[in-house]
């Protein structure tokens, strides 16, 4: 006899025949697609429902631009559909298009364009080379533009932020790990945690800043934003202007921790990318009002010996010499000017620094032991008193390519080092007053191999010599390849 034939449950039919769409002939002739307004289309803002705003089972309206929840009768997208007769929808999280209120799926190569702008994909065979292209794209708007040289949207005081995410998008490792998503969407993290959000939401922005079938030439981080304000509980805001290195600090312990990075320097694309290590040399002076005998007990005392400290880095802060106090003989106030290699001879295993605590007063010397793929300098410019921040206006004379970072080395140190070499690919500024003024940087292009200003949605071309006039504030340098470091 034969087998009694298998029971399919009913939810599994229903789930079959739903999955299993389009099954409606007007899938592929829909009459409504010349209706679609590709130019009011903008998927950089968070996904919420215009009128409940809901962040679920959210659609685009394909006519006018705007969010609705659900496409049943009862739905919002469907009442306006009704409403406004706007036909078009597509399902943010699925990416599937609906013609509604008629609820069937629209099946069109002509829309495939629409999906890439919504989530731009990447073939990994592409991501070595993507940097290296000298060809303009044009946007639907008709303007043309370089792929990663777009402006940011500056919601109100965020440009603090911008000119970290434009920074950031240039280093090579880190843009290409982004780019291809594969390579952390499966990231496992505990339940309740939401830090892995700012590694969705940041990849995403990496990915439309360097989407070279835009519908603009710029680009909106307001979710990337979002998630930054999210995660930081607050501490970085989008209305009130931060310090820039602030959220860079933040920015990659976070991506680092979220992509369960630990003290390994291969433990994640952050640690690979930018994390160094130096022996940190530190030894407790006496008060200075003491007797010279009381001094040289104490400092036989194991307390005030030299300790030593094996530390790691993901930027290197450089001290500042103090501006004049007084003005010049013309009664004017000369803004000073030093070489590059005399703020990092704070590096150099030999030079001692004084730190202070709020009773202790130490002298430390800082040893670098191992040079990161990328180096980031941060040039002190505020300090902080009691009353008011203050500003050094000291200008920073630095050569743009092929800095050799191999002086700060101990001999041993750097025969263990095949390049020591380094170009300058990022350069971040601060203009104006502390507490307020403006933030922009300086992006070197590759492909073109032309240095770009950005300042949120400004951009222009600049020449290399202008960029070393400025008052850099925090500078992105890349190590230099074998072949190019011995040219």
């Amino acid at each position: 006899m034969d087998a009694p034939a298998k029971k399919v449950p009913k939810r599994e039919i229903e789930q079959k025949s739903y999955s299993d769409e389009p099954q409606d002939k007007r899938s592929r002739s829909c009459p409504y697609l010349d209706t679609i307004n590709r130019s009011v289309l903008d998927f950089d803002f968070e996904k919420l429902c215009s009128v409940s705003l809901s962040n679920l089972n959210v659609y685009a309206c394909l006519v006018c631009g705007k969010y609705f929840q659900g496409r049943g009768q009862k739905s919002h997208a469907y009442t306006h559909s009704v409403q406004e007769g706007h036909h078009v929808f597509l399902n943010l999280a699925t990416t599937k298009f609906y013609c509604l209120p008629d609820n069937y799926q629209i099946i069109d190569q002509s829309l495939e364009d629409i999906v890439y702008v919504l989530n731009p994909t990447y073939p990994k065979k592409n991501l070595e080379v993507i940097d290296l292209t000298d060809m303009p794209s044009r946007a639907y708007d008709g303007t043309t533009y370089l792929p990663g040289i777009v402006g940011l949207n500056n919601i109100k005081a965020n440009d603090y932020c911008n000119v970290i995410l434009q920074a950031l998008s240039h280093v090579q490792p880190l843009r290409r790990y982004f780019l291809f998503e594969e390579n952390y969407k499966d990231t496992k993290r505990p339940p309740g945690d939401i830090l892995f959000f700012i590694v969705q939401r940041f990849g995403e922005l990496i990915r439309k800043l360097w989407n070279p079938r835009n519908f603009k030439a710029h680009v909106s981080p307001h979710e990337m934003l979002q998630a930054i304000v999210l995660c930081s509980k607050k501490k970085f805001q989008i209305t009130v202007q931060g310090d820039c290195i602030e959220v860079l600090s933040w920015l990659l312990n976070s991506l680092h921790g979220a992509l369960n990075g630990s003290k390994k320097l291969s433990s994640s694309i952050i640690n690979q990318t930018f994390r160094g290590k130096m022996r940190v040399y530190s030894r407790k002076l006496p008060a200075v009002d003491l007797k010279e005998s009381e001094k040289e007990r104490l400092l036989q005392c194991e307390e005030y010996q030299v300790m030593c400290e094996e530390s790691q880095f993901l930027y290197l802060t450089c001290d500042l010499p103090p501006p004049p106090l007084y003005p010049d003989e013309q009664r004017e106030n000369i803004i000073p000017q030093v070489p590059i290699y005399q703020v990092l001879n704070k590096f150099n295993g030999i030079t001692e620094t004084e730190h202070k605590t709020y009773k202790d007063l130490y002298m430390k010397r800082y040893e670098i032991t191992k040079l990161p793929p990328y180096i980031i300098l941060y040039m002190k410019r505020f300090t902080k008193n009691m009353f008011l921040k203050e500003k050094n206006p000291t200008i920073v004379n630095f050569p743009v390519k092929n800095i050799d970072f191999g002086e700060l080395l101990l001999p041993e140190v750097r025969a263990k080092h095949k390049v020591t070499s380094y170009n300058l690919i990022a350069n971040i500024v601060h203009e104006g007053e502390p507490g307020s003024g403006i933030y922009k940087c300086y992006i070197l292009h590759k492909g073109t191999g032309k240095w770009y200003e950005m300042q949120d949605l400004m951009v222009k071309e600049i020449l290399p010599q202008m960029i070393t006039l400025s008052e850099s504030y925090v500078q992105i340098y890349e190590q230099m390849s074998e072949e190019g470091s011995k040219k």
